[in-house]
C-alpha cells in the first residue's frame, strides 16, 4: 500500500521520533500535517520540512475541546500517528513514595492523550486508514521504581488490541522504541552522553544508540501494511532478546 498523496497526521511530529516519520511520509509522496502544543514548534517543523505538502497546527492533547477544534480543522485524512509525550523526568522511586495526584500526570498525554485524539480522529479518517501509537519499552523491561510507568506503558498495549477489534476496518498498531538518539539527550554533555550510550546498549545485539530514522520506518510499514492490526512493533536494537 502506497502513501502517495495520503494525508497524514502526526500529533507530537515536531521533534524527534514524529519528525522523523513526517519527514519519511513526505518522501513518500504524502501530505503531512504536524501538530504540536506550540505553535512556535509547529511552525518551524513545516519549515524544516520543507515545501512540499506539509502543514503545521497545535493542538493540546490535554485539552478534548483544543482535539475536538483541530480534527474538525483537519478535515478528511487517511492515517494518523501519535509520538507525543515521553516516559521520562519523573525518576524512579517506590510506589509509598509516589504522590498519586503528580502520579496521575503520567497518563494525561500519552494515553488519555491518546484517547482524545482516536475518538476524534474516527469523524474523518478514512476507513481504509490506520492510526499508529506509541509505546515504551519499560512495558517490557520494567525497573525497581517504575511500577506506574510499566503499568502505563502496558495499557497502549492493550489500547491497540482493544480498538483494533472496536475500530475495524480502520487497523490500529503501535510502535514501541527501544533507546533513540533524540532531543531528550541533548542536556546532558556530549562525552558523557556517548558513554551514557554504550553503557546502555553494550549487551544488545545491535550495540547502538537507534536513530529516529530508523524508528520511523516501523509507523511508516504500519500504516502501508494493509493486513496489519493489533499489533505492537519493537525496534529496540534486540534489548528485549537479551
Amino acid at each position: 500500500m502506497s502513501l502517495q498523496s495520503k494525508r497524514v497526521v502526526i500529533i507530537g511530529g515536531t521533534s524527534g521520533i514524529g519528525f522523523a516519520v513526517a519527514r519519511a511520509a513526505l518522501d513518500e509522496g504524502a501530505d503531512v500535517v504536524v501538530a504540536s502544543s506550540q505553535a512556535a514548534n509547529a511552525d518551524a517543523a513545516a519549515m524544516a520540512l520543507g515545501p512540499g505538502s506539509i502543514a503545521g497546527d497545535v493542538v493540546d492533547v490535554r485539552d478534548e475541546a483544543s482535539v475536538e477544534a483541530f480534527f474538525g480543522r483537519a478535515g478528511a485524512f487517511d492515517h494518523l500517528v501519535f509520538t507525543a509525550g515521553d516516559w521520562g523526568g519523573r525518576g524512579a522511586r517506590p510506589l509509598g513514595e509516589t504522590d498519586l495526584e503528580q502520579a496521575k500526570d503520567l497518563a494525561a498525554v500519552r494515553y488519555w492523550g491518546a484517547v482524545a485524539a482516536i475518538k476524534h480522529a474516527t469523524k474523518t479518517i478514512s476507513t481504509h486508514g490506520s492510526i499508529t501509537l506509541t509505546n515504551g519499552m519499560i512495558a517490557h523491561r520494567p525497573r525497581k521504581g517504575t511500577p506506574l510507568s510499566t503499568a502505563m506503558a502496558g495499557s497502549i498495549e492493550h489500547l491497540v488490541r482493544g480498538l483494533a477489534v472496536d475500530l475495524a476496518p480502520i487497523r490500529v498498531n503501535a510502535v514501541c522504541p527501544g533507546l533513540i538518539h533524540t532531543g531528550v539527550w541533548d542536556s546532558i554533555p556530549e562525552a558523557d552522553r556517548q558513554t551514557q550510550f554504550e553503557r546502555l546498549t553494550a549487551r544488545q545485539p545491535i550495540a547502538r544508540i537507534g536513530e529516529p530514522e530508523e524508528a520511523a520506518e516501523a509507523y511508516l510499514y504500519l500504516m502501508r501494511g494493509g493486513y496489519t492490526t493489533g499489533q505492537v512493533l519493537l525496534v529496540d536494537g534486540g534489548s528485549s532478546v537479551v
